[in-house]
């Protein structure tokens, strides 16, 4: 059988395409994963399940082990932690639904994507989502597929009440949504999460649709490449159980994640030709920015001992969020940082507690970081991950808001609404934070991921060398190929990438059926 799409990839853009595409009944849509589906929801594990535990789901068994260089002064390779499974990484993540601010967007544009600007890109946001505390109106929706909610202040564990109310006092404004244009402050958080449950791509888009005579989703299935005839491509060369097979397809769509995707194209003979020619892939098309541009927020963890019981391991890990900017800075919502449990991904993998003791700390992250990471294809073999160097941290201006960041967070623990939650704070030491010199040491030992890896396909004119995709997603050079996910985004946004993610599959999905 010939499929009109096949989608490489059932994350959190894969699942949102795989709905929107088979809409259309006289379209067939093959979606592929390479992780473990799972249709029932009866039977789905509990690191997906479990919205409130994420330190479970990010370093779980559902969870592609990826490693990583952060800065040249880590002992050791960070763990970057992607989804493997349907659902992506929307399916193992933190659940924070937060839009990037309006000049993300309308900075797109003014980089040649013009069909990217904040006020062309917004009724995908709404069409997303179902938020439960906003009736609708200019900036939500309440007709989207996924739900969306914020704590109610008698909801808030006594460490949210702490920060929350700290911020105020330091002056930091109210923050009653942070998916406005004007967002600022401190806020409790927007969670795609319902009761205690993730509310994942494939809950909220693939599982509704399953039933589609012409959708057909197969999981454990590993794409060895992309197959062309001369610069068309044609269909895919995929393992599964021990068995090669090829599919064909009329358009091929790369849904991957910002690892994954420009692998993919890479093994398939799409990236800079010299990388590619070492390795012995037959070159299809010369595109140098492939792998290029890895965009992140570099974040650090400052750890406490607490005062009294730890909560229990199903409390929720992050509940509010403070979006500001340094004194310094040019741009707005520079930093996040907020305070977290043990049990949320944001505690790094290399921070170990031994005993039972409360533990907690306040996570600090960049949201635009000046420098950029890269990836390299060190083997054939599709199961051998990438070479990925996020360079964390590089430019003085990173790491002088990042020294602010993390002063702030000492100053809102030293205030006295923390003084019967936190007994001691662990790390920085006091020797640490000695001098700029010795905290920038300290941020450089200490940098990891806040999991927002994209940019490496970036989405640009066909005059940027670096571009690997025009606006529309259409991968440069060749014929019937997409890569449509976190990769495509030139820079990172100033917020968590998932619901950017889903919007930009939204979008192109919209584009597809019109035949653009």
């Amino acid at each position: 059988m010939k499929y009109d799409y096949i989608i490489i990839g059932a994350g959190s853009a894969g699942c949102v395409l795989a709905n929107r595409l088979s809409e259309d009944e006289d379209k067939s849509v093959l979606l592929l994963e390479a992780g473990p589906d799972y249709p029932d929801f009866d039977r789905l594990p509990i690191d997906l399940k479990d919205g409130y535990n994420v330190w479970r789901s990010a370093y779980g068994p559902h969870n592609w082990g990826y490693t990583a260089t952060a800065t040249p002064l880590q002992p050791e390779p960070i763990q970057i932690p992607r989804g493997r499974a349907s659902g992506g990484s929307s399916s193992i993540n933190g659940q924070v639904l937060f839009r990037g601010l309006p000049e993300d967007y309308d900075n797109w544009a003014a980089w040649g994507n013009d069909e990217w600007a904040y006020t062309k890109i917004l009724p995908y946001f709404r069409k997303m989502e179902n938020d439960l505390d906003f009736p609708g109106g200019d900036f939500h929706s309440n007709e989207g597929p996924i739900p969306v909610r914020r704590f109610k202040r008698e909801e808030l564990l006594p460490t949210s009440v702490a920060f929350h109310d700290a911020c105020l006092a330091l002056g930091f404004p109210q923050d009653p949504d942070q998916n406005h244009p004007d967002s600022d402050g401190i806020a409790i958080r927007p969670l795609n999460n319902i009761d205690g449950v993730r509310m994942s791509t494939a809950l909220t888009y693939l599982n509704p649709v399953r039933h589609r005579m012409n959708l057909t989703t197969r999981g454990d299935v590993t794409v060895h490449r992309i197959l062309f005839e001369g610069k068309r491509a044609m269909g895919v060369r995929a393992e599964s159980g021990g068995e090669t097979f090829t599919v064909e397809g009329q358009q091929i769509i790369v849904s991957s994640g910002a690892i994954a995707s420009p692998q993919v194209l890479m093994l398939s003979g799409i990236g800079p030709a010299q990388q590619l020619q070492s390795l012995g892939i037959t070159l299809v098309h010369d595109l140098p920015g492939v792998g290029e541009n890895l965009r992140d927020h570099p974040a650090v963890f400052t750890l406490f001992k607490g005062i009294g019981e730890p909560p229990p391991d199903s409390s929720p890990s992050i509940q509010v969020g403070l979006r500001y900017s340094p004194e310094t800075s040019r741009t707005r919502g520079d930093i996040q940082v907020a305070p977290i449990l043990m049990t949320s991904e944001h505690r790094p993998a290399s921070v170990k507690i031994e005993g039972d003791d409360f533990h907690f700390g306040f996570s600090a992250a960049l949201q635009n970081a000046t420098t950029a990471g890269r990836l390299r294809l060190v083997s054939t073999d599709p199961q051998v991950q990438p070479e990925l160097d996020y360079d964390y941290l590089s430019d003085p201006t990173d790491r002088e808001r990042m020294r602010d960041a993390v002063r702030l967070g000492l100053r809102l623990a030293d205030h006295p609404l923390f003084k019967d939650i936190i007994a001691e704070r662990l790390n920085p030491t006091d020797a640490d934070l000695a001098s700029d010199e010795a905290l920038d040491n300290w941020l450089l030992r200490n940098a990891y991921t806040q999991h927002h890896s994209s940019g490496t396909c970036k989405m640009g004119t066909s005059t940027d060398e670096m571009a690997v995709v025009d606006q529309y997603c259409r991968v440069y050079g060749v014929e019937n190929l997409r890569v449509v996910d976190a990769s495509v985004m030139p820079d990172v946004i100033r917020a968590n990438t998932n619901a950017t993610t889903i919007m930009i599959a939204e979008k192109v999905a919209d584009w597809i059926r019109q035949g653009k």
